[in-house]
């Protein structure tokens, strides 16, 4: 059974921080120019908290604040939901969907280690049932740590009807 370690070793354990104290436009501008969800808050090396897109969307927009006038520690969700890289994928995805979010840092001996999303728990179930559909049709088994392209080619959505 595949943990968040695995997962870690496969994506790297590299995590996109901020600081408590940058507007929520610079955590924003950060999360769009590295193509993440999620940043992790930091203050003097500790995780204090997770900054989501979501979080942007429910508790800023919907109140009509603004991005450039309000900090990260205002919408930050403290005391994020973590696991520990010996957990499972499969209480990783448990916990994602009971307590409905889609990041998940890794922390080990009260230190931050990586991140896992709901994207890299999927990829690593739909990893793992082609390895063994591999199996049950004798082919040679798929190797764990290459990426590999989606069963569906990706197409350009069609234009929506106006």
């Amino acid at each position: 059974m595949d943990t968040a370690r695995h997962i870690l070793q496969v994506k790297g354990k590299f995590v996109w921080t901020i600081s408590p104290d940058e507007t929520v436009f610079e955590a924003l501008r950060l999360m769009a120019s590295k193509d993440v969800g999620a940043l992790v808050v930091m203050q003097d090396e500790k995780m204090i908290g997770i900054l989501s897109e979501r979080d942007y969307a429910r508790k800023l927009i919907l109140h009509g604040k603004y991005a450039k006038d309000t900090y990260v520690h205002e919408i930050m969700v403290t005391n994020p939901i973590t696991v520990h890289p010996d957990q499972t994928v499969e209480e990783c995805m448990e916990l994602m969907t009971y307590h409905r979010v889609r990041h998940l840092p890794v922390v080990e001996n009260d230190q931050l280690v990586g991140m896992v999303s709901i994207g890299d728990v999927v990829n690593n179930i739909i990893h793992r049932q082609r390895m063994t559909i591999s199996e049950m049709e004798g082919k040679p088994k798929v190797k764990e740590e290459k990426p590999f392209e989606p069963v569906v080619p990706r197409f350009p959505s069609p234009p929506r009807p106006k």
